[in-house]
């Protein structure tokens, strides 16, 4: 029988406000409106928004309902919608793409006007799908995937093939995917460059893989934990800095190994707030590109004009400046021709019900993603 008709009740990770612990409680989730679609999740990954959105980035609107990495499968559509059926494997993102807004159609940018990112916790409506004990709850950016269900307007759903391996369809939903992008579409990294990933989590040695996709000769991967050296070796690394093996500042390491120079790309994937003047020096003086993907922890930081004034550029960027409707397909079909060592990102997995378990994990120097199994 459909269920298109009716409210769900199922669990979901859920924070009340900062400071509050993160519990799994019942909550009801409504059908999918028009444009919509709800969606079984089969499993989701913990990211580092995911922790800012506790600390209240990007908005402050609680109940929160968590998660934004994750894949499932469709279980009902809205009558408006025509690209996704019952059935379908998908993947959640925070962007749309409309194909035809001014943004869309120049080719410099990812960030559509017609479907921008979320940032109020609710769908495009302005209205939220979840709720608890008949309270509206908020999610982080389009949806909420560390629920057992959860709905999404159609514009930020991405179907993918039904084999891919559900935990590396979750990291291409977010993190791994920004980084790749981050190489791949914003920095357009050239052959035979040098480039510095700063921080090597699951973005980072995104970042990594894409430098190395585009053919980078020297791939430099930063970062104080030790054992993320035979990670970043693992996705094309070619050398490693720990900066706390040393006094000197991290671009001064990276000019160390790079004749004085600098590197041609830097990616900085920590939101440390030093690290983005840090990330900048260590560019080539007059064309290095540094590109920001990390999600700092103020609001505001202060950076080295001299090193910008030296004709060093600096560029943000969301979801790596890939197109939901185009690049995303590109980096599946990677994924199912194992043309990356996803396995090596997914270290540690906890039910949902242990989510508190997980963020302790995610303290071990061998974690670098926490899968969430989600039961039904």
């Amino acid at each position: 029988m459909s269920t298109t008709s009716q409210v769900i009740t199922c669990k979901a990770a859920i924070c009340w406000g900062l400071g509050q612990p993160v519990t799994v409680e019942e909550i009801q989730v409504d059908p999918p409106k028009a444009t919509e679609v709800r969606v079984k999740v089969l499993c989701a990954s913990i990211c580092h928004t995911d922790l800012t959105s506790l600390q209240g980035f990007p908005h402050m609107c609680f109940p929160l309902a968590l998660g934004h990495e994750g894949v499932g499968v469709v279980e009902s559509v809205g009558d408006e919608v025509t690209t996704l059926k019952e059935g379908d494997v998908v993947i959640p993102t925070y962007i749309g793409e409309c194909e035809t807004c001014e943004n869309c159609v120049s080719g410099k940018t990812n960030l559509c006007l017609t479907h921008p990112v979320r940032l109020n916790g609710l769908l495009p409506d302005n209205t939220s799908r979840m709720s608890i004990r008949g309270q509206r709850l908020y999610h982080v950016l389009s949806c909420a995937t560390w629920s057992e269900y959860f709905v999404s307007d159609v514009n930020y759903t991405v179907k993918v093939d039904s084999a891919i391996d559900p935990a590396h369809a979750s990291f291409i939903s977010c993190g791994f995917s920004t980084g790749f992008g981050a190489a791949w579409k914003e920095a357009k990294v050239e052959s035979g460059s040098s480039v510095a990933v700063l921080g090597l989590g699951a973005v980072g040695l995104g970042a990594i893989s894409g430098a190395k996709s585009m053919g980078a000769s020297k791939i430099i991967g930063i970062d104080k934990n030790e054992k993320k050296r035979e990670k970043g070796e693992a996705f094309g690394m070619t050398q490693f800095i720990n900066p706390g093996d040393s006094a000197k500042s991290v671009s001064e390491l990276v000019k160390e190994v790079t004749g004085g120079m600098g590197v041609d790309y830097s990616f900085e994937c920590t939101g440390i707030p030093p690290l983005l003047s840090q990330s900048l020096e260590a560019t080539k003086m007059g064309t290095g590109k540094t590109v920001v993907v990390g999600i700092p922890a103020e609001p505001t930081v202060s950076l080295g004009m001299l090193s910008l004034l030296l004709g060093r550029t600096m560029k943000g960027s969301a979801f790596g400046g890939l197109k939901v409707r185009s690049d995303i397909a590109i980096v599946a079909n990677k994924c199912l021709k194992k043309e990356f060592p996803l396995d090596e990102l997914s270290t540690h997995v906890v039910p949902l019900e242990d989510i508190s378990k997980g963020f302790e994990i995610l303290k071990d120097p061998n974690c670098v993603k926490v899968v969430i199994k989600i039961s039904h």
